[in-house]
């Protein structure tokens, strides 16, 4: 029971970090074409709910939102917040 609790969050995160990550790219894209954009809080909330990975990587990779102060350290934030509760959670449960 428990390793499938593991494999069903390790499936989660890797899903939820490629999406981010096109999401991100997507988005860079439609900035560049002028098309309708993805919200801030959209790719905020992505990172949030598991996609940090993907969305620093997207970030770094399209060269997206970079400048962006909630995002430059937000998404670095959510990152060590999300990594500091696993390791709590890992450790101590």
């Amino acid at each position: 029971m428990l390793m499938n609790i593991q494999t069903a969050i390790i499936t989660y995160l890797a899903l939820i970090n490629i999406i981010t990550f096109i999401m991100y790219g997507a988005d860079k894209y439609k900035a560049i074409h002028n098309q309708w954009r993805i919200p801030e809080a959209t790719l905020i909330t992505a990172a949030i709910i598991g996609g940090s990975i993907g969305a620093w990587c997207g970030m770094k990779v399209w060269h997206h939102k970079t400048m962006h102060l909630k995002f430059k350290y937000g998404v670095p934030l959510i990152f060590i917040l999300q990594m500091t509760s696993a390791i709590y959670l890992l450790t101590n449960y």
